[in-house]
């Protein structure tokens, strides 16, 4: 920036630019919410898949403290992310109809960002990038998220740091930082598994069984997501401790 430009709260932030990224189709007063809510989520997301890249980064380094500390930011920003769903239920389903149909083919199922999120959380099937065109830049980070190792991968590297070797028995026992990790990744597993029965409640509140917009199945496909861990090993070891 030239000296004659003083940076201000406004350019700093680019204020000008993200305030005007709001731009309703219809007339109707909700759809303001609507836009703004969902344009929160993707920031939230980035800051998310920022935040996992670092923590994959400390994990594979051995580093504890640091690990610990950048799960714990990532847990409360996924409390924000699920007590978004509070602000979103205060649109009524017949508010939400006034402006659906001018939403086109658009879906929150086309969130390339929570797609890479559901990949560095571990998930590995064409499924996450299949509906996106070859040339989408969307698909290629996905793609390439996929190439890369999980964040289940990189603490099992941080475990041989630790001289565990994936024995999660002695993990617990111990009762030390490598534990502290440990249930902060069930914390996160919980963490999600909340956010996809809130999201799937506030779809069946709104709009029913009715298909999602973009051709998606709407609730059912939700609902086919639900209860299926990130981490199962952490919860079956449960069973043993």
């Amino acid at each position: 920036m030239s000296d004659d430009a003083a940076l201000t709260y406004t350019s700093y932030l680019a204020l000008d630019e993200v305030l005007a990224a709001q731009r309703p189709r219809s007339t109707e007063h909700d759809e303001m919410l609507f836009i703004v809510i969902h344009q929160v989520y993707e920031l939230w997301f980035k800051q998310l898949l920022h935040e996992l890249a670092y923590l994959q980064q400390r994990l594979e380094a051995g580093d504890t403290a640091r690990a610990i500390r950048t799960l714990r930011r990532v847990l409360t920003v996924l409390k924000v992310v699920v007590a978004q769903i509070d602000v979103l239920e205060t649109m009524t389903p017949s508010q939400f109809t006034s402006f659906r149909a001018r939403l086109d083919a658009s879906s929150g199922f086309q969130s390339a960002q929570f797609r890479e999120l559901e990949v560095v959380l571990g998930r590995r099937d064409e499924g996450a990038f299949a509906h996106y065109p070859e040339d989408d830049p969307g698909r290629r980070r996905i793609v390439e998220a996929m190439a890369r190792p999980s964040l289940w991968e990189s603490f099992q590297s941080y475990l041989k740091t630790q001289g565990y070797d994936g024995d999660l028995l002695r993990v617990y026992a111990d009762d030390e930082g490598a534990a502290v990790v440990a249930e902060h990744l069930v914390d996160l597993d919980e963490g999600l598994q909340e956010w996809r029965y809130r999201h799937v409640k506030m779809v069946e509140r709104t709009i029913g069984d009715k298909a999602g917009t973009g051709g998606s199945s709407g609730a059912e496909y939700l609902r086919s997501t639900l209860f299926r861990p990130l981490f199962p090993e952490l919860w079956a070891v449960r069973r043993d401790l």
